[in-house]
């Protein structure tokens, strides 16, 4: 007697809930959209997915993934397991801790959901090309941080085929994107079609700048307990140094974070200032916003939702952003961001840098980085000067710095650079080089 209809039924016993939208049509799915049982064959045996963060959303990431049936998962993780992740990470456990993120997760994954393959790679995203990227037919993010979205974002736009005589883009060169973060008690959840849909560049000015404490006020008049921090990180750790000199502050060394706790509190009590607490004093070392584990849980099933409409176009994909917050109530928001016609990334459109005459170099470095058309981080400058590739300044490579820092209180004239000439810069929110055309302009408005 064959054994098909035993296997048969476990298998609709098992994947009832996906199968039912899997084998009906309807009036919300995709208009190519074919009813079919082998669709779940697809999502198991063939469709790869990469997911970029192995934290508070990508731990439910793997796990909600699996669980709709995608056994072939990958994730990337730079970071270690640290104590303060147990309490919303669900799939680390305390003998983890200083273990690998993205080997735990994976691990975790493949013993609870039996068939399901998870590849982790312990690495920085930076670590990988194209022929890595290009694998994959979506890419899901649950990252922390905006210069990590961007290049992503850069990769994936990057990878997109143009045929050479119409200019048509290629559509399966399209590697779908799908986006959450998470804010406390908020969120949100986007769809991008490199492309084809507003990208992460083309709404940067939505990401607000990192906070800025002005010196004066942390040194003279300090009002909050950030202000307090902010004194012992920036000015008496380089003072007294309490490590060794030149030790930088490690935010997730629980003695430097102590040394910085204590001598904030110093500070704090002779201002007569309160709220100054070593979870505080963490999260302003390392630039953190406090975690919510239910609102990461309603990000990430949002996303895999939307990587399993797009998957199976079983129904449309959201378009193309969701905005949630469960602060006072439940409120959830989907709108439309539209593609930005000057893009930094997915733009054909040459980028225009408008300066005053006597600009000088750093006025050029510091307009990238404070921007919020651009939002840089550490931008390295080249330029073609007298026909001959020139470094005007670079930040990253410290040999590189010290021998070009002078440029940077001289004028782009005086470097050679004149009104329509070419700067081309590299920066670690992009995989890419961007070329900027410099116009030079008397009478700034």
């Amino acid at each position: 007697m064959s054994e098909e209809p035993m296997e048969v039924d476990e298998t609709k016993a098992k994947w009832g809930h996906v199968l039912r939208l899997l084998t009906r049509g309807g009036p919300l799915a995709h208009p190519e959209f074919e009813p079919s049982s082998e669709t779940l064959g697809f999502m198991r045996d063939t469709c790869r997915i990469l997911v970029v963060g192995a934290g508070g959303l990508g731990c439910e990431l793997l796990k909600d993934l699996a669980l709709m049936g995608f056994w072939k998962l990958d994730v990337i993780d730079m970071d270690t397991i640290d104590v303060s992740n147990l309490n919303r990470q669900f799939l680390f456990r305390r003998d983890d801790v200083g273990k690998s993120k993205a080997d735990v997760a994976s691990a975790f994954v493949e013993r609870r959901i039996p068939g399901a393959v998870v590849t982790p790679h312990f690495a920085r995203i930076q670590d990988f090309g194209q022929n890595f990227y290009s694998k994959f037919h979506v890419v899901v993010c649950g990252l922390d941080a905006i210069i990590a979205r961007r290049w992503i974002n850069g990769m994936l736009i990057s990878l997109l085929r143009y045929d050479p005589d119409s200019r048509e883009l290629d559509p399966s060169s399209i590697i779908p994107l799908v986006d959450g973060g998470t804010e406390g008690f908020k969120g949100n959840a986007r769809v991008i079609l490199p492309g084809m849909t507003a990208c992460i560049d083309c709404t940067i000015e939505l990401y607000p700048p990192q906070v800025v404490y002005p010196m004066c006020t942390v040194a003279h008049t300090p009002r909050l307990p950030e202000h307090c921090i902010e004194y012992a990180k920036v000015l008496l750790w380089p003072q007294e140094k309490p490590f060794g000199d030149g030790k930088p502050i490690d935010g997730d060394d629980p003695v430097h974070i102590q040394w910085l706790f204590d001598k904030a509190q110093e500070r704090a009590k002779a201002y007569n200032i309160h709220g100054v607490t070593y979870r505080l004093t963490q999260g302003v070392v390392k630039n953190i916003i406090p975690a919510v584990a239910s609102t990461n849980a309603v990000i990430a099933a949002t996303c895999a939702n939307e990587v399993f409409k797009i998957a199976t176009s079983c129904c449309l994909p959201l378009n193309n952003y969701m905005v949630f917050n469960d602060a006072e109530g439940i409120y959830t928001y989907s709108y439309e961001a539209e593609r930005k016609e000057d893009c930094l990334a997915c733009s054909s459109k040459p980028q225009l840098l408008r300066f005053h005459d006597s600009v000088t170099l750093q006025d050029v470095v510091t307009y990238l980085t404070d921007s919020a058309a651009y939002q840089m981080r550490a931008p390295g400058i080249t330029a073609m000067v007298s026909g001959k590739s020139k470094t005007l300044y670079m930040q990253s490579v410290e040999s590189i710095r010290q021998a070009t820092k002078d440029n940077l209180k001289k004028s782009l004239k005086e470097l050679g650079i004149e009104d329509g000439h070419e700067l081309v810069v590299a920066d670690a929110t992009t995989p890419k080089s961007l070329i900027f055309n410099v116009q030079f302009v008397v009478d700034m408005e």
